[in-house]
């Protein structure tokens, strides 16, 4: 992982203290920007598919990117859809690369045999692929050493539904054996979708048992199975962006699109009257969705929770 100017960090302690004094999030520290809705699947549990937003062009892109790096977030994630399927994603990675913010990188796989991914991999911090039976590629578990010599650090990101639960074990298993780390989390019901939800109690037992098991392998922290199991406990510690450039604010889940991150800065939006109601609106949300950014991002804010969350990097 590359490291941050120390200009970064302070901006970013400071913009921690604000939030703290606010009693409020504020400014967000994570952001996932989805280049793109195209994908080679149709998740059951997924229904950014379903949309058709347009892909911004790659200058348009960038300034997302520029927006982002001037602001509070300190990760950027780049996801779909599937952002394999940009013929520049070499060029948004280079970019992205550059700019003071740990970049993440999410795809399921399928087109990994055909892209560049060891050059892709020279400007990924993390490369995160998810692997389960939602995205049909259970068979990439016997490819893991290989993923392993893309150059990042690999993480396998394991959707678990209420039905999926009993086989989590064996996943989880085989991502020890190779010494790699893995974030389970719930697939959430978003409209449009089945409701494949896991019992929130059930899967927070399970995951602290399998922590417990395969030490150092599950990075999902222990705040966000605390969080799941409240009335309320998400917060705008993190943001979606839109393939078009546009933010759900306070949320994807219930939030309307407020923003756009190709126009103005993304600092001044989160001062403003609109995106101040846009937190309440979220405070006062009674729709416990499970969402694994907005109910995880925030608990980083706790040592222990983070303590927990890179635990298997540290002791690995």
């Amino acid at each position: 992982m590359k490291r941050l100017p120390l200009s970064k960090y302070i901006k970013t302690f400071n913009y921690a203290m604000s939030n703290k004094l606010a009693g409020e999030c504020i400014y967000p520290f994570y952001a996932s920007f989805k280049v793109t809705h195209k994908c080679s699947l149709k998740c059951e549990f997924c229904n950014v598919w379903m949309e058709k937003t347009p892909d911004l062009k790659t200058d348009d892109v960038f300034k997302v990117i520029d927006n982002i790096s001037n602001s509070s977030i300190i990760v950027l994630s780049i996801e779909g859809g599937d952002p394999l399927v940009r013929k520049d994603l070499g060029d948004i990675l280079q970019y992205a690369y550059k700019k003071p913010f740990t970049l993440f990188f999410t795809t399921n796989g399928h087109l990994l045999d055909k892209r560049p991914i060891k050059e892709y991999g020279k400007y990924i911090d993390y490369l995160h692929i998810s692997i389960d039976e939602g995205h049909g590629n259970l068979g990439f578990f016997d490819r893991l050493e290989e993923f392993q010599s893309y150059g990042p650090e690999i993480c396998i990101q394991i959707v678990v539904t209420k039905e999926t639960m009993p086989v989590l074990e064996e996943k989880v298993k085989r991502i020890y054996e190779v010494d790699a780390r893995t974030v389970v989390m719930p697939a959430c019901h978003l409209d449009g979708t089945d409701n494949y939800y896991p019992d929130p109690v059930e899967f927070k037992k399970e995951i602290i048992r399998l922590k417990k098991k395969y030490k150092n392998t599950i990075i999902t922290p222990k705040g966000f199975l605390d969080n799941i199991n409240q009335p309320h406990g998400c917060s705008t510690s993190s943001v979606i962006i839109d393939s078009d450039g546009g933010l759900f604010y306070p949320c994807r889940t219930v939030g309307q699109r407020l923003y756009n991150f190709t126009e103005g800065s993304f600092i001044d939006f989160l001062k403003t009257d609109k995106a101040k109601d846009a937190r309440k609106q979220m405070k006062n949300c009674e729709r416990n969705c499970g969402w694994y950014q907005y109910f995880a991002t925030d608990v980083y804010a706790s040592p222990i929770s983070m303590i927990s969350s890179l635990s298997p990097y540290i002791f690995k």
